[in-house]
């Protein structure tokens, strides 16, 4: 049985290849820095949330085919379109907060310059008015959107040790006091109703059969348990999108047949706290993976959508 990581597809564009049986993504048998080393600029570190490449690289690998566009409309420091450049894919990012779409941009550069065959393009604007942002002739061109949801305003960030205990930073979007119209400072209620028309946006965008792909994971607020994965899912068969699969990306490392937790300073922290407490948490070692299509000629499970994408070379300079 093929590494999902490492097996690359031999079937010529145009050609449907072998389905896909894995429904667990092993997506961290390395840590995130070591999946950033040299291929991302070391700032995209600074971001409070951001995929891990190989999630991405992942998606991209089983539901594309080289030369198709992959679109993130909440791209963050771009990591959906930098992996999508070095697959031979094109990509387009959109991103809200411009700190995050300047990096993205200069990551873009970066990576053609670091080899990657395919075409770049990061956009600045907010994403719940996708088809206003984006030039008119990406829709019905989009082969895979991936992307995921904030969190809320508090995220994992970067701990540092200091002479008065640990200094937490690049922890939180933007400022919850200037910017309420960031997707990760609303209500629940505000999150998923804008998140709902981003996926309008992205089914307007996609071709027929074409993909979105979705990873979000349960997450506590005051303790309670925030199912997220199915409010989301939800939330695509509002906008019109298909579920065709649900799947696991790993956030823990697999050896010798045992999972080795990669968890964050506060995960260890909130889980330990819990316990102490008697409440038995565990640590978190996945995402939920929702892949939805867009009606159409459906792609087979598992497999690039066979239709032929658009050609994007004058739009991705």
């Amino acid at each position: 049985m093929p590494d999902p990581d490492t097996f690359a597809p031999t079937e010529p564009p145009g050609e449907v290849r072998p389905l896909r049986r894995l429904s667990i993504w092993a997506t961290a048998q390395r840590t995130g820095p070591a999946q950033r080393r040299g291929r991302y600029l070391p700032e995209s570190t600074h971001h409070p949330a951001t995929m891990l490449p190989a999630i991405a690289a992942h998606a991209i690998d089983a539901y594309t085919h080289p030369g198709d566009l992959v679109l993130d409309p909440m791209c963050g420091v771009g990591t959906t379109v930098i992996e999508a450049m070095h697959a031979g894919r094109d990509g387009v990012g959109v991103e809200y907060e411009a700190r995050w779409a300047e990096v993205a941009d200069r990551s873009v550069r970066h990576a053609h310059h670091g080899g990657a065959t395919g075409h770049g393009m990061i956009a600045r604007g907010d994403s719940t008015r996708l088809p206003a942002i984006l030039p008119r002739s990406l829709q019905g061109q989009v082969a895979l959107v991936v992307t995921s949801p904030p969190y809320g305003p508090a995220v994992h960030g970067h701990v540092r040790p200091t002479a008065g205990g640990v200094a937490k930073s690049s922890a939180s979007y933007g400022d919850p006091d200037t910017d309420r119209g960031n997707l990760a400072h609303q209500s629940e209620p505000g999150l998923l109703a804008g998140f709902t028309e981003i996926l309008r946006g992205c089914r307007l965008l996609l071709r027929p059969g074409g993909i979105l792909v979705v990873t979000a994971r349960p997450y506590r607020k005051r303790g309670e348990l925030v199912d997220l994965p199915s409010a989301v899912l939800a939330a695509g068969i509002q906008a019109g999108l298909t579920p065709v699969e649900r799947c696991v990306a790993l956030l823990a490392g697999i050896r010798d047949g045992h999972l080795i937790a990669r968890p964050s300073f506060f995960q260890l922290t909130a889980v330990r706290k819990a316990r102490a407490a008697g409440v038995p948490l565990h640590l978190i070692a996945h995402e939920d993976v929702l892949v939805l299509a867009k009606p159409g000629l459906l792609a087979p499970s598992g497999a690039a959508d066979v239709g032929e994408a658009g050609h994007v070379g004058e739009v991705l300079p």
